[in-house]
């Protein structure tokens, strides 16, 4: 009988269950639970600090964002860390019930749309032997190989074919999403045509590293769905284990999926300005001894800067403190940032629902401002609200 358990990321109590030796080795391989031995028999299992989802034989627990943060919601917030084009429409995991089916259904949209003029085909170099020529004949191999005899014949030439990088990656992520679970039937027919539209690409070796491309005009229709595929290949694992049991996991980091979020909207919000906006900016808190370098190395999410010089601090912060308060630590990680590098005023962008706070800091010209991003907002609202970060901020610093 199958068991579903589902937790919110903050909780912290552990639940029961039972679980073979061999499960609860391999559970814990997942990232996304704790396992332990309860007292008295069975298993204690609890988050990790991760979201996601893991199946082990007939068990699924899921691991859902704080403050009700919806599949959609989070699904829109991996597109968009890596490509700023993405928007909601191809996002609709809101229809499905679980991670494992929101992911096969939004990867099913994006490569529909990919393929919906036929498999992208390029020419590509091969070298081959072949018993009769073909190309260019490469002379080192032949004599190399072959110790001169006419056949096989070592040649090199360019071919017209669909099997290329990207298709690979496709059909690789493709094959990745049909070994899931709960996969409805409907939308695994449409994984599987798919996979039989691209008939003929190789599949690349689950250890070995996926084919690089680069974003082109030719392939701009195919970007989502690549930028999909490398997210669910960094965060999905399907595997056997020792028994007869096979676990299919999905797990991603709350903190680094808003962090990346926030850096790519702010670059985005922020093209209109003369600046540009440096992600992990490197500043340093000491001064440096004489012939030395500093010590202290410091790395702020985003600072937006102009000509070089630094002007705003942005800091994402995924976990905003409870009770509707805000972290002492984080207003002095902030004044420190603010002080290395000379800046007025610095943002924390914090992901949760309310109005922004200004905080003046005495003895100094230095504000930090706490500014909350309500994730249930939709993503166009969600947008609307960076851009209204950027523009007070952008103000603010036009008038110091």
């Amino acid at each position: 009988m199958r068991t579903h358990l589902t937790f919110d990321e903050l909780e912290t109590a552990p639940r029961s269950v039972e679980l073979s030796e061999d499960d609860a080795a391999m559970l814990r391989t997942s990232k996304l639970i704790h396992v332990a031995r309860a007292w008295g028999g069975g298993w204690n299992i609890s988050p990790t600090g991760l979201v996601g989802a893991v199946q082990i034989g007939e068990l699924l627990i899921e691991v859902h964002p704080k403050a009700k943060v919806g599949l959609s919601r989070l699904m829109f917030m991996l597109g968009y860390a890596t490509d700023p084009g993405f928007r909601e429409e191809g996002t609709d995991a809101v229809e499905e019930p679980d991670f494992f089916a929101a992911i096969a259904h939004s990867f099913a949209r994006q490569c529909e749309r990919a393929l919906k003029r036929g498999p992208l085909s390029s020419y590509v170099t091969v070298d081959e032997s072949l018993r009769v020529l073909r190309g260019k004949i490469r002379v080192g191999d032949q004599l190399s190989r072959h110790h001169g005899l006419p056949v096989p014949i070592e040649v090199t030439f360019d071919e017209f074919t669909m099997d290329i990088a990207e298709n690979r990656i496709l059909r690789a992520a493709i094959r990745l999403v049909l070994n899931l679970p709960e996969v409805s039937p409907a939308v695994r027919e449409r994984l599987s045509r798919l996979d039989r539209n691209l008939d003929g690409v190789k599949i690349p070796p689950r250890v070995a590293l996926w084919p690089q491309w680069q974003e082109s005009r030719a392939n701009a229709h195919y970007v989502p769905a690549l930028r999909l595929a490398a997210l669910i290949k960094d965060g999905l694992s399907v595997e056997a284990g020792k028994g007869r049991s096979r676990m299919s996991s999905f797990a991603v980091d709350m903190a680094k999926v808003f962090e990346d979020f926030v850096t790519a909207a702010l670059k985005e919000s922020m093209r209109s300005f003369p600046g540009t906006v440096r992600a992990q900016f490197e500043a340093h808190l000491d001064e440096p001894k004489q012939g030395g370098r500093p010590r202290t190395s410091m790395y702020v999410d985003a600072v937006y800067c102009e000509a070089g010089i630094p002007r705003v601090v942005f800091d994402a912060k995924y976990k905003a403190p409870d009770f509707g308060g805000y972290s002492n630590a984080d207003e002095y990680q902030m004044l420190a940032y603010c002080t290395a590098l000379e800046v007025p005023r610095a943002w924390l962008l914090y992901a949760g629902a309310g109005n922004h706070r200004l905080v003046k800091v005495r003895n100094t010209n230095k504000e930090i401002v706490h500014f909350p991003l309500d994730l249930s907002l939709n993503p166009e609202r969600l947008l609307e609200r960076v851009q209204n970060v950027v523009n007070l901020a952008h103000a603010r610093m036009s008038s110091v």
